[in-house]
């Protein structure tokens, strides 16, 4: 829930809690960004120049400009989904409007399918290339330290990783602190190099990129791949805006972030106009002798914060993913008592660590790293964009004359990034767009797997309502209690419901089909979470609504429907699910027959609906069919 509201006194409270989550990614791009524009080992490096140099800073300064404060802070902010932000929020903002358009829900959700995939590629890289940034400067400090950056790179992920399931509700407090240190560091480094050389604060002049952009085309459509790595995080000021608000993040970037971000750059290449061998190196050559080691410390932990916003970020997508019915169920587990959304997703952790160590292993540096990071990003961005086009059109009713000459600029610089980025696709460009393809594959597979399951179980089964009174007034044995049964098809009666009556020939003394439904909102309200509806005698309806952020608890939702008069006694009710078992077929049309196994393999290793509504297990019956798709 957006934080806007909240109290002034409440809101430099706010901002600091923002730097410490929102801010991390972009924060430590000044540890690669410039030297992979001028390292000598870099792939695409430029000559160490003036001119060059002056050209890269005046791109970046306007980038961070355009992109990040006029985007993302200005426009992209508004576009929030009851307070929540994010590729996947906004995919569910335009479906919520979309819905008797069918083409243009399915561009709605390609989009978002396609902008989770690539979600995931960022934090793939993201912690390795950070931490292992950070962990290089030991080699500034000494040579000798080069043999141990990767083991020691590899055992601090792990470390990482391995204390994901305590959660981040204690250390989380001591994030804001060390990051504010970490941007003050950076501004004071910065400082200290432009009074030596001030010169370079011309690069602030746009005359700089456009006269770089012109005279060297060659060399600026290069560096564009290096300047958009001092963007990399812009996506999480709106990804994370559902914790903090749009104001914290606005404040946070416009009054301290993008100040020290820019006297940093500003002061690597002056640094590098003085010395042009800095650029092998450029942000921890600007530091003081004596200040190294305390830097390379803190540049750690700013990695290491920054790697763990991205870990927390790809549970809450593959939360909302499987919410929307987009991504098979995953064990979800809390990690506070107190405060909402803090999971744990065990699958996500271990994967997302072996996936992280590959990257670390297979590329060994950051330089290379480099070459990997940015393609991501930026079709992110652009999938950003488009859905946020959606929104100014339908929601905000701007003329499309003002979406052309608003949204056309910055695509068209976001098509130049990507071009740019694209020239390093051999150099490991490949990689998340590989991962990305794949895992775009298998979200499809799961959405259209699904739809093909309920259009095969749809044909086997009979209206709910006219059934249940006709259940009513027949002399079935009736046993104790009440039996629940979750019945994804509200209209149908539930496959679970004819198995039991078929097999055992018994009915409960009353029975409650229960249809759970994720909104395209954020969060339901606990007043709206349950709709209950009297079939008859003995036979009821609830409908219960969770958002797609939530974490569903369907005995808890259930105790709300005393209210509307159906009453639950917890330790009276068993729950009924149907276990389906899915046959993959060639007779059936719908899906290529490799396919359909791979759904099939997805549908039998995801999480059971037990687990996934938190049902009592000692209360829960499942009951099993074939299904040919």
């Amino acid at each position: 829930m957006s934080q806007d509201g909240a109290p002034a006194q409440a809101l430099p409270k706010l901002v600091l809690a923002a730097l410490g989550v929102v801010y991390g990614d972009i924060g430590t791009s000044p540890l690669y960004a410039l030297k992979e524009a001028f390292a000598p080992d870099s792939p695409h490096a430029l000559p160490v120049t003036p001119e060059n140099v002056l050209g890269v800073l005046s791109l970046i300064v306007w980038s961070l400009l355009i992109i990040v404060t006029f985007k993302y802070v200005s426009i992209v902010l508004r576009a929030d989904n009851h307070g929540e932000g994010g590729v996947v929020a906004l995919m569910a903002r335009v479906l919520s409007k979309a819905a008797d358009t069918p083409r243009k829900k399915a561009i709605a959700i390609s989009l978002g399918i396609l902008g989770a995939a690539l979600f995931y590629g960022d934090g793939m890289i993201t912690p390795a290339i950070s931490v292992l940034s950070a962990v290089e400067g030991l080699e500034v400090a000494t040579p000798a330290m080069k043999p141990f950056v990767l083991p020691l790179t590899i055992a601090i992920l792990c470390g990482l990783f391995f204390i994901q399931h305590h959660g981040t509700e204690k250390v989380g407090s001591f994030f804001g602190p060390v990051v504010v240190i970490w941007f003050l560091s950076l501004a004071v480094i910065g400082v200290i190099n432009i009074i030596a050389h001030p010169q370079v604060l011309s690069a602030l002049s746009p005359h700089h990129a456009l006269g770089f952009a012109l005279e060297s085309p060659k060399l600026a459509f290069l560096a564009m791949g290096a300047v958009f790595l001092t963007m990399t995080g812009g996506e999480a000021l709106y990804a994370d805006m559902g914790h903090f608000g749009a104001r914290p993040i606005r404040y946070g970037w416009l009054l301290f972030v993008m100040p020290a971000l820019l006297l940093n750059y500003l002061g690597q290449g002056a640094l590098m106009i003085s010395d042009p061998a800095a650029a092998a190196n450029p942000f921890y050559l600007a530091v003081p002798g004596w200040a190294l080691y305390p830097m390379v410390g803190l540049a750690t932990a700013a990695t290491v914060i920054a790697s763990q916003a991205l870990i927390t970020g790809a549970y809450s997508v593959t939360l909302q993913l499987i919410q929307l019915g987009m991504a098979p169920r995953m064990s979800v587990k809390h990690t506070s008592g107190a405060q909402m959304g803090q999971i744990y997703m065990p699958f996500v952790n271990w994967t997302l660590l072996l996936l992280v160590l590959a990257t670390v292993a297979g590329f060994r540096s950051s330089g290379n790293l480099a070459a990997a990071y940015g393609i991501a990003v930026t079709l992110t961005m652009l999938v950003t964009s488009a859905l946020a086009i959606s929104v100014a059109l339908r929601d905000w009713r701007w003329p499309r004359a003002l979406v052309v000459l608003v949204f056309a600029p910055l695509v068209a610089i976001e098509l130049i990034f990507l071009a740019s980025n694209g020239m390093k696709i051999l150099d490991g460009g490949w990689f998340p767009l590989v991962f990305g393809a794949f895992l775009s594959l298998l979200l499809f597979t799961w959405r259209r797997g699904r739809a093909l399951l309920a259009e095969a179980q749809r044909s086997d089964t009979v209206p709910l309502e006219s059934f249940a009174r006709m259940l009513d007034s027949e002399p079935i044995h009736r046993v104790p209690h009440t039996a629940v049964f979750l019945n994804p098809r509200p209209a149908q009666m539930p496959g679970a419901l004819l198995h039991n009556l078929k097999h055992n020939l018994v009915l409960h003394e009353r029975t409650v089909f229960v249809s759970v439904i994720i909104e395209s909102v954020p969060r339901v309200p606990v007043e709206d979470r349950v709709e209950v509806q009297h079939l008859g005698k003995t036979f009821s309806r609830v409908l219960v609504r969770f958002g797609f952020m939530e974490e569903p608890d369907l005995p808890e939702a259930l105790s709300h429907c005393a209210a509307q008069g159906l009453p639950l006694d917890a330790q009276q009710v068993s729950y009924f699910l149907n276990r389906e078992t899915i046959l993959p077929s060639i007779e059936v049309r719908g899906m290529a027959l490799w396919r359909e196994r791979l759904f099939e393999f997805m549908f039998r290793n995801a999480s059971s609906a037990a687990n996934f509504f938190k049902l009592p297990t000692a209360r829960v019956v499942e009951l099993g069919s074939r299904v040919m798709i």
